[in-house]
């Protein structure tokens, strides 16, 4: 099945390679649909909400976007694509996307949520810098020279600002707070999540581990004994270099983060 925000389209093969159904679903009719159907194998591209489409009553695969992409015959279009996955599916070696649980899901919102107020407080400074050098005001990089603009802001004594230039940045400023808060409320959910399970400890005895990594490690991958090996683990998250051999000969390039950037991206502990 070939999923999207309203629109479904549905190929369906027999034993025998027959093709059996092609039908396109509105989103309301693919609980409707799939329940009258006998238990069979549901082929699934993992992507946004595709673990949401799991619970169908079947017996639900993911696989990577980038597996099933060698199965599209020609054109892209909705049919297509779900041909592609029906026959990516039933490949012997296909490799599928292990199943999170709700909590595991919560996690990773979190995680989701956190990186995107760390994105608005670096908008948010830029932007109060920004403006401020405007007036002339250059404050030094970091944490103490952002304290100091808005110190100045702050000030209503202070003539190098105007008046309706002031108003307007001290919006900034309240938000600015606001997410400060909210992210260190995130941190602290963060470590929580990290020390609520064993893996998540002996992760944190690692060093340059911290709880962020650890807690994304164990969100974002729900069983580790799915990989033979710590290289099939390195692999999977991106950390192997770039191949483009041939024959006898070995092109090794650079790392090539394929894999799951956000895990890769996090080593150090929370400050």
């Amino acid at each position: 099945m070939d999923i999207a925000k309203s629109v479904f389209q549905v190929h369906g093969v027999a034993a025998t390679g027959d093709v059996v159904i092609r039908q396109r679903l509105s989103r309301g009719k693919v609980l409707q649909f799939f329940p009258k159907m006998p238990a069979c194998l549901v082929g699934l591209e993992a992507c946004g909400a595709a673990h949401y489409w799991r619970r169908l009553g079947h017996d639900a695969r993911l696989m990577p976007p980038s597996y099933v992409k060698p199965c599209v015959k020609r054109q892209k279009n909705d049919a297509a694509d779900a041909e592609a996955i029906c026959e990516a599916v039933t490949r012997p070696t296909m490799r599928f996307v292990e199943i999170k649980s709700d909590e595991q899901h919560s996690i990773m919102v979190l995680h989701r949520v956190r990186l995107t107020l760390m994105r608005q407080r670096i908008q948010l400074s830029n932007t109060i810098r920004g403006h401020m050098a405007e007036c002339g005001l250059v404050a030094p990089v970091g944490r103490n020279g952002l304290a100091q603009l808005i110190t100045i802001i702050g000030n209503c004594d202070d003539a190098r600002v105007p008046d309706l230039a002031r108003d307007c940045l001290a919006m900034l400023v309240s938000q600015l707070e606001m997410i400060n808060e909210q992210i260190l409320e995130t941190d602290r959910r963060v470590r929580t999540s990290a020390r609520a399970t064993e893996v998540g400890r002996r992760l944190m005895e690692v060093p340059g581990v911290g709880p962020v990594l650890a807690s994304a490690m164990v969100a974002a991958v729900p069983d580790p004994r799915s990989f033979k090996s710590s290289r099939n683990l390195a692999a999977w998250i991106g950390l192997v270099p770039r191949q483009n051999s041939s024959g006898d000969k070995e092109r090794l390039g650079g790392i090539t983060k394929q894999g799951d950037r956000y895990n890769c991206s996090w080593s150090a502990p929370l400050p």
